[in-house]
């Protein structure tokens, strides 16, 4: 992604930018949409996910090219729609003035808080969960009286085109719009200078979005990722240990920005877990190829990023532990085993970067506090 600088000085306005153009100037004519516009706002949007549920998990299962519906509906549908009745639930609540304690000094003076709508929300899609991110954050853009601009996901084509017929079917009077593009387009939605930026994705592209939203000086909402660790006490039962972070690694193959990206796990029990861990995991996938519950990976280009992590691991000394390799050969698809890293170090690129896929390096430790350092001595992850 570039920085508005960047681009070419003589390059024609985008057609989102006059969008954006027209949001602001709607917005300014009604800055204080009152509880029952915005309850309405959230009853359109509910239902029209609704009614598009399964169109939404087949456009979801296109882009993977495996996705399984369990795993969309838990992920990504139900919570959107606990979202809104959340938010249905407390929106009065939040638009009433809070009254806030005075210093001696300036009574009898009074004070109070009337919390206002920002304006026109930019919301940066990625690919992981491209329903979930997509309106999660827009449901509470709602819920405060704002528009929205979405710029969903290039990875991630058939829900995106889904998610802009949708918005243009629900919000005819362009309350909230949807844009796709590639990076180059993701860059020049980043740089309108929005009341408040909303990017969920990894932390390289975030730097960018951050610096693009500085020169406008347009307040960020960043969710990013990283290494995040799992950590076994050495008195956890170990096959329970297994079952939990089977589950939370399996999930969209590994591709979740809370996923757990290395576990700690005390020396004398390191052999013990990976036994457990793949017997959880080929219970749950008895087979990789044709088993619909188990997702593939997002693209190609994203296969083989972890298939590098791999390779440069094996070749500076890593074991892997490859589960349930007697599955069909997977080289015709974008699915990946499951596969553990021993003897895994600071050298190898998979200890260097966030995994987002199905792969889970193996790190032993003496003592809870030298697994503690470890975890504190690295730059602070999502989870």
């Amino acid at each position: 992604m570039a920085s508005v600088s960047n681009l070419p000085a003589q390059e024609a306005p985008h057609p989102f930018e006059e969008i954006f153009a027209e949001q602001k100037a709607s917005f300014a004519k009604n800055r204080m949409p009152t509880a029952n516009g915005r309850i309405r706002n959230l009853d359109l949007l509910h239902n029209a996910i609704i009614d598009n549920k399964d169109a939404l998990i087949a456009a979801v299962n296109q882009d993977f090219g495996n996705r399984a519906e369990g795993e969309t509906l838990l992920a990504e549908i139900f919570p959107v729609l606990e979202g809104i009745h959340y938010c249905r639930k407390h929106i009065k609540r939040w638009m009433k003035p809070q009254k806030r304690k005075v210093p001696l000094l300036v009574a009898p003076a009074s004070v109070r808080v009337y919390p206002q709508p920002l304006g026109v929300v930019g919301i940066v899609v990625p690919w992981n969960f491209p329903v979930f991110l997509c309106f999660s954050p827009l449901i509470y853009a709602l819920a405060a009286g704002n528009r929205a601009m979405i710029k969903t996901s290039e990875f991630a084509p058939a829900t995106g085109d889904l998610i802009a017929r949708i918005i243009e079917q629900t919000f005819p009077d362009k309350t909230v719009v949807v844009v796709s593009g590639d990076a180059h387009v993701a860059a020049r939605f980043t740089s309108l200078p929005f009341d408040h930026l909303v990017f969920t994705g990894s932390t390289s592209v975030g730097k960018m979005v951050m610096g693009s939203a500085a020169a406008n000086l347009t307040p960020v909402t960043l969710e990013l990722g990283g290494k995040s660790p799992a950590i076994v006490h050495p008195e956890f039962p170990i096959k329970e240990a297994a079952r939990r972070i089977s589950f939370g690694k399996s999930i969209n193959a590994g591709q979740v920005c809370v996923s757990p990206d290395y576990v700690l796990c005390h020396k004398s029990k390191v052999e013990a877990f990976c036994e457990a861990f793949a017997e959880e995991i080929t219970h749950r996938y008895p087979e990789t190829k044709n088993n619909e519950d188990y997702t593939a990976i997002i693209t190609e280009k994203q296969k083989e990023r972890l298939q590098g992590y791999l390779k440069d691991a094996q070749s500076k000394g890593a074991r892997l532990i490859k589960v349930n390799p007697s599955s069909d050969n997977l080289d015709s698809t974008k699915k990946m085993n499951m596969t553990l890293v021993l003897n895994a170090n600071d050298e190898m690129r998979v200890m260097q970067e966030e995994i987002f896929g199905p792969i889970l390096p193996i790190i032993p430790f003496d003592t809870t506090e030298e697994a503690l350092a470890y975890v504190n001595q690295k730059e602070r992850p999502l989870a």
